[in-house]
């Protein structure tokens, strides 16, 4: 906001300036052709300050020069297209008194500046874009959290059981005049595979879900629960507002940021992979597994890539067997 008001100030001192230059030195009266010329020059010069101011702009945003040098910069692009303005209205009406017509100087409203008629320079309300969407992926370790027993004891192999998430959300400012806190939410796709360990596979005897010893050595055995879920999350951390002539807009590129919360949905399909010799069995069934979903999630990012873990607090499988929950962790990238 400062920004943009003292480039406005310099705008208005410029433009005040060459109006009044003009009302000393011409006379009251000029041709339609006269008129017609002076306000093509003002416009045009204008036009050219205004690219000026959005080049140094530019630069201050990436850093390549200070706050201080780009006041510098634009106090003398105003002064100069003023300078360039008198110059040329002095040589078009070649010396007259004055300028006939309402010159007028209107500051406030829609409308900054209104110069003759309806030649008016506009700045209107600047735009804010307080809703921003992207795209997630997510992918690391898979296991399961089970009763009585510590991940050392899983019956699931630790690397080879993983996960993937594919998303889009949306992510909306909190608060009118900050950015510290960002309200995040969408729809994804979640695939949690489990890998048992010691040549087992999954086998559903009524209302129960257990493993069990394959009668042949298995090259593959892995189980994946595919689910449909809505993840909400409040995201903390740093941003750098970048103002622009008619929009401002918050930027969290290379800032640190935490987000925490959670996510629920349902459980849309549930499959078991089993390569052995040269067969191949895809098994689709529930297995007993709980179709409704939900659990807490979180990450720690550095710009669009961070650490991610989630925790269902669903047991996995439905009573009455034994209680274990699924849990991840890995990396993130939010593609905005």
């Amino acid at each position: 906001m400062v920004i943009i008001t003292r480039n406005i100030m310099y705008l208005v001192l410029a433009l005040s300036m060459t109006i009044l230059s003009a009302q000393e030195t011409t006379e009251p009266n000029i041709s339609e052709e006269q008129q017609e010329r002076i306000e093509h020059v003002t416009r045009k010069e204008k036009d050219k300050l205004r690219r000026r101011v959005e080049t140094i702009n530019r630069k201050l945003d990436n850093y390549e020069i200070t706050r201080e040098e780009a006041s510098k910069l634009k106090k003398e692009a105003a002064e100069e297209a003023a300078r360039r303005i008198e110059e040329a209205t002095t040589d078009i009406v070649n010396g007259t008194e004055g300028v006939s017509g309402d010159y007028k100087l209107v500051i406030g409203g829609g409308s900054l500046i209104a110069l003759k008629n309806n030649d008016t320079i506009r700045f209107p309300k600047k735009k804010d874009k307080r809703t921003y969407s992207d795209i997630v992926i997510a992918f690391g370790f898979n296991n399961a959290i089970q009763e009585g027993k510590s991940l050392n004891e899983s019956d699931y192999k630790i690397g080879g059981s993983r996960f993937f998430e594919l998303g889009y959300a949306w992510k909306t400012r909190v608060f009118k005049e900050s950015n510290a806190v960002r309200f995040k939410y969408g729809i994804s796709l979640q695939y949690n595979s489990l890998k048992p360990t010691d040549n087992r596979y999954f086998v559903e005897d009524g209302d129960l879900t257990t493993l069990e010893v394959f009668p042949e050595n298995l090259d593959k055995s892995k189980i994946r629960f595919t689910n449909l879920v809505v993840p909400i999350h409040f995201e903390f951390g740093p941003s750098k507002k970048i103002e622009r002539e008619h929009y401002f807009r918050y930027s969290t590129r290379k800032k640190f940021k935490i987000g925490l919360g959670g996510y629920a949905g349902l459980r849309i399909g549930t499959k078991q992979k089993l390569k052995f010799d040269s067969e191949k069995k895809k098994i689709k069934d529930d297995y007993n597994a709980n179709n409704l979903v939900y659990g807490l999630s979180g990450y720690l990012a550095w710009g669009g890539v961070g650490l991610y873990a989630k925790y269902d607090l669903n047991p996995l499988f439905a009573s009455p067997n034994p209680k274990q929950n699924n849990i991840s962790l890995g990396v993130r990238f939010d593609m905005d």
